[in-house]
């Protein structure tokens, strides 16, 4: 897995009270919650801030606030970024010391174990790490290879890029299943579709640390029309609209961000015709969005309180 996080952040801002009382609230999504630390039940209201508490074994109460730059369902990883943000604030409030790798490894068995919540365990670890890394994962343990490509080829590389949101956001979990059903039942098309896929992530890792960003541009094409074999739902009219239009105006590859059906599509642009072709693409109805590289992952930090 080749991953990189952008500058779109997850926030939490935890209270401690010396009382068990628990109050959380999102600045995205009207919901709030207000109950005994010793009574955190999972309703759909909050559920992470929930999981996590129960997680660390909290026996006193706080008041929690969330907020996100990247709506649920965006196929930017922003559930389990939220998710490693509130590991890294309960644990930082327990005075528990944890590595990105048990961070990760923690927001994974909240989302994944605890919540049931299908996907795999790429979106923690980018966000836990942060910058660009080269991830392998296998059974029993996972292996983060921060690649070590100079700040200039970065910059390079990410004047050619542009994350456009298709105007859709999605619920992965079918998507999710039906990739994993498929593999399990030994469907050619998956499989094959996943050999190719993996091959294909070597060769972009390789791509990049070499500085052949044009190359970069095509195997991300080769990357999308080899995900589109994983499943029908991965893609959709509106999606095939979009990059077809992009294609049109010189767009040498790109692919659907997450695990489809929605979200952001990553462009690769020729420097020239980048913002013939956002117009382009925002014109059918796309919208750019504004961004750069993050090099780093979770950071935690103690402030005083507003009067």
């Amino acid at each position: 897995m080749l991953s990189a996080t952008i500058d779109k952040y997850a926030y939490v801002t935890l209270v401690p009270r010396t009382d068990q009382l628990v109050r959380a609230s999102s600045l995205d999504v009207p919901q709030r919650i207000e109950t005994d630390v010793g009574n955190l039940e999972y309703d759909g209201a909050l559920d992470l801030v929930k999981a996590a508490l129960r997680h660390f074994h909290a026996d006193q109460g706080c008041e929690l606030f969330l907020h996100s730059d990247a709506p649920p369902g965006s196929g930017l990883g922003a559930s389990s970024t939220m998710v490693v943000a509130l590991v890294g604030a309960i644990a930082s409030w327990l005075h528990i010391p944890l590595t990105p790798y048990e961070i990760a490894e923690a927001a994974y068995a909240i989302e994944r174990g605890e919540l049931r919540i299908v996907g795999g365990r790429q979106d923690q670890y980018a966000a836990a790490f942060g910058g660009v890394n080269f991830m392998e994962f296998s059974a029993d343990h996972t292996v983060v290879n921060p690649l070590r490509v100079p700040r200039a080829d970065v910059n390079e590389l990410w004047y050619h890029l542009a994350l456009v949101f298709t105007g859709v956001t999605r619920e992965s979990r079918t998507i999710i299943e039906h990739q994993t059903r498929g593999f399990v039942e030994g469907q050619a098309g998956v499989s094959q579709s996943l050999d190719r896929l993996r091959d294909l992530t070597l060769e972009l890792k390789r791509a990049l640390l070499c500085a052949e960003f044009h190359r970069f541009g095509e195997l991300l094409h080769d990357a999308w029309l080899w995900k589109k074999g994983l499943d029908p739902g991965i893609t959709t009219p509106i999606i095939e609209e979009l990059y077809g239009i992009a294609r049109e105006h010189g767009v040498i590859g790109g692919k659907l961000l997450g695990a489809g059906g929605g979200g952001f599509l990553l462009l690769y642009c020729p420097f020239r015709k980048r913002q013939q072709i956002l117009q382009a693409v925002a014109t059918a109805g796309g919208k750019p969005l504004d961004t750069q590289f993050e090099p780093d992952g979770l950071q935690v930090w103690r402030a005083t309180l507003d009067e």
